[in-house]
């Protein structure tokens, strides 16, 4: 078929049609041509020729060139679509590198092949063209709810089809348990990603994420809409339960009563989408303690104590609340640490106080032994809220006084035995640090007790050098996730009451006096009494 033979117009009424149909632009349908001709050309004239085709956009005639570029002789590779400037002076008045010359040839007859292969290319265009609307329509939906229609199910995952012109999967764990589907049936989803692949835009599907609760809430409460409440946390076990953190930022709006609605009818029908997945909504708190408090609702709390470094909280509940505290397969507990974004302890009032005796006792004994006193005197000074013997020796006289029976010769013997039997230890310490080869720039190192140098020297660190190496978190200790749980790292000097911030500037101390840091430049920034201590050190 010679293209010359054929209606001009008729180019330009395909790409029209193939544009609608698709949903395309109609140039680029057009330009698959352009491209499809210059292939058959090639395949026509030579494949070392640069052949290339202009379509007219008005007429539909179809123009074949040969372009060949002017360069540099030693650069001369291609002769059929290159030529150095002495060959182009036959064609061009003045050529210069990188000049082109472009004359026009005839058109080609596509056989049967060289027809079929410019269906392919051409078909290949527009699936391309296709593609990249697709992905440019959804990219910015991620995040969105959309509504579909089940076309298939493959091995548990349901292929969506959506608004007739793009294909999402939703796939089996992102699933509501119970969840069953029929051809033909509409559905709603959330957006969860969106990205471009060679076989396509890949749309992924989810009815179990925490995002899509939250969408269903902004969709039936207006205030949230409006930003008037704002949804903070969300905690799903999807098809069972979940739990959702509002705040109100207008005072006169109870962000709970909003969430619920008029005898419940907007939560309701969040529940009715969520396949009858229990919400509990929950008043947001700044204040961690009082949000979990809120968060383990319907238990009652009755102590709450928050550790921020380790990121761990610990509940005191009435003994009869625990199973309830708890949940049915700890989903109560567990939906609550999601939310706050702790692990959460949960303990009985009778464990705690056991706990506190223990406690006590040790205390009690530490007392007694280190101090020779006896038990009575030894559980004043427990119960006064003393809890070391280093607080006994170096505290202000007048705490010592407030104890009943104690004056000041009786205070002032207590620190005296304190000091003295800190003063022991640390002898002691020192000693077992020699045997163990600690160097002296360690032992002289400001910051570090005998003892801490002890456990240093323990665990192979014996020179300022090794103490310099040390991060942070392996002094102090830490948490690192592992297969989903969190999992505590032991510091070396965890035991001696050091913290992140601590043991970084300790490490950054000894780098400094090794000369290893720029001191203007290595002190930690979010603490400047420190800075200046290490300055003046240095």
């Amino acid at each position: 078929m010679a293209i010359t033979s054929a209606n001009q117009l008729e180019l330009l009424q395909t790409a029209e049609a193939v544009a609608r149909e698709k949903m395309i632009d109609p140039g680029l349908v057009v330009e698959a041509m352009e491209e499809s001709l210059a292939r058959a050309a090639k395949s026509r004239y030579g494949s070392e020729m640069d052949i290339r085709v202009h379509i007219d956009r008005k007429t539909g005639r179809a123009m074949f060139t040969r372009v060949r570029t002017v360069v540099e002789e030693e650069a001369l590779e291609n002769y059929q679509a290159e030529m150095t400037v002495e060959q182009a002076k036959q064609y061009l008045a003045d050529p210069q590198i990188g000049d082109t010359f472009v004359e026009e040839v005839p058109p080609v007859d596509l056989g049967r092949i060289a027809a079929q292969s410019a269906k392919q290319v051409i078909l290949q265009k527009v699936r391309e063209a296709e593609r990249d609307r697709q992905y440019e329509q959804f990219k910015d939906r991620a995040g969105t709810i959309i509504n579909g229609v089940v076309k298939r199910e493959e091995y548990g995952n349901v292929m969506v089809d959506i608004q007739g012109v793009g294909e999402a999967i939703l796939r089996r764990n992102e699933k509501i348990g119970r969840e069953a589907y029929k051809i033909g049936d509409r559905i709603r989803c959330f957006v969860k990603d969106v990205r471009r692949e060679t076989r396509g835009p890949q749309i992924f599907l989810s009815r179990t994420a925490p995002e899509f609760m939250a969408a269903l809430f902004k969709m039936e409460v207006p205030e949230i809409y409006d930003g008037i409440i704002e949804i903070k946390a969300v905690a799903r076990d999807p098809g069972s339960r979940a739990k959702i953190g509002v705040i109100s930022y207008d005072n006169s709006i109870d962000p709970v009563g909003a969430c619920v609605g008029m005898r419940g009818s907007r939560v309701q029908a969040v529940v009715n989408e969520l396949q009858g997945e229990k919400i509990d909504i929950i008043p947001w708190s700044e204040d961690l303690p009082t949000f979990l408090v809120n968060a383990l609702q319907p238990a009652e709390v009755s102590k709450v104590v928050l550790d921020e470094d380790a990121e761990r909280i610990e509940v005191v509940v009435p003994d009869e609340q625990l199973s309830l505290a708890i949940g049915r397969r700890g989903q109560n507990v567990r939906l609550a640490s999601q939310l706050t974004g702790l692990d959460i302890d949960i303990m009985t009032e009778s464990q705690e106080s056991e706990r506190r005796q223990k406690e006590f006792e040790t205390r009690t004994r530490l007392f007694m032994e280190a101090l020779d006193l006896d038990e009575f005197f030894a559980q004043l000074l427990v119960s006064e809220g003393f809890t070391n013997l280093e607080e006994v020796a170096y505290v202000d006289l007048d705490e010592l006084l407030v104890i009943d029976g104690v004056d000041d010769s009786t205070a002032t013997e207590l620190q005296a035995r304190a000091r003295d039997y800190l003063e022991a230890q640390s002898k002691a310490a020192v000693a077992r640090a020699r045997e163990l080869g600690v160097e002296d720039s360690l032992l002289e190192f400001d910051g570090l007790t005998p003892q801490m140098i002890v456990a240093l020297a323990e665990d192979g660190i014996k020179t300022l050098e090794d103490f310099a190496t040390c991060a942070d978190w392996e002094l102090a200790g830490g948490w690192t996730t592992a297969n989903g749980e969190r999992v505590k790292d032991d510091g070396l000097l965890e035991k001696f009451e050091v913290d992140l911030t601590e043991a970084q500037n300790l490490v950054m101390t000894a780098r400094v006096m090794l000369g290893w840091v720029d001191p203007t430049e290595g002190v930690v920034e979010d603490d400047e009494d420190d800075e200046d201590e290490g300055d003046a050190e240095e």
